[in-house]
């Protein structure tokens, strides 16, 4: 029996998502909620007012619409632990619980993640005083920070001084918390090699390239994502 499915976020990656969960003869219909103006509406795929913030609302909704499975792509629902919540409520749910979510949501953890399992990555410090911060010897740095919501702010810094800029921005307007990590600047290819699991089993998707800085040339303030291609002919 074909089954409704949610898709929570309203980005190209949920538009994505819904778009191809509409191709299967698996799926009757696709909500998304809140979507955005390519998923209103779309064959298969329409949008909807759920408020997604609140999860007890979300299980409801899936309750009363015979929702068969949600996907969640926006991150910091993922942080706040709606999949945890909706399993509990018997809803069934694609995405990492709360815990796995900090992996992405909080980046002092997760470099303490690599850290700690010998898995390679940039060298880095977190601090909590701006002074401290900006006392950092790396060559070049990456200034990284997480606010309200999830939220976060890269800023890729030529020097210590603009770094330091950067620091005093973060956390004297406290706009992204009161937690910085400074890491060190790798320079090369950045590559994004996703896969899917069910805990047990692993299914690598093919490399992908995204296109971060605001500029041509690898310019201008980073960005949550400009676009992506794959398959990308470095790998």
């Amino acid at each position: 029996m074909a089954d409704r499915v949610l898709v929570i976020g309203s980005g190209g990656r949920e538009h994505a998502l819904a778009w191809k969960l509409a191709q299967s003869p698996h799926v009757k219909h696709v909500f998304v909620a809140p979507g955005n103006a390519g998923t209103a509406d779309n064959g298969k795929i329409s949008n909807s007012a759920v408020l997604v913030s609140n999860h007890t609302i979300v299980t409801q909704f899936c309750k009363d619409h015979n929702i068969g499975l949600v996907l969640v792509g926006q991150e910091a629902l993922l942080a706040a632990g709606i999949v945890d919540d909706l399993r509990a409520a018997g809803v069934r749910c694609f995405g990492p619980s709360a815990k796995a979510a900090q992996l992405a949501s909080n980046i002092s953890f997760s470099k303490a993640f690599l850290d700690r399992h010998g898995i390679p990555t940039a060298r880095w410090k977190a601090f909590t005083n701006p002074q401290e911060a900006c006392s950092t010897d790396f060559p070049a740095r990456v200034v990284r920070a997480r606010g309200p919501a999830a939220r976060k702010e890269v800023t890729i810094a030529a020097s210590k001084e603009e770094a330091c800029r950067a620091v005093q921005e973060i956390m004297q307007d406290r706009m992204f918390g009161e937690m910085v990590v400074i890491e060190e600047l790798l320079q090369g290819e950045e590559l994004s090699c996703l896969c899917f699991t069910d805990g047990v089993t692993v299914a690598s998707m093919p490399p992908a390239q995204a296109h971060k800085r605001l500029l041509d040339g690898d310019q201008g303030p980073n960005t949550g994502g400009m676009g992506a291609y794959c398959p990308v002919p470095q790998v």
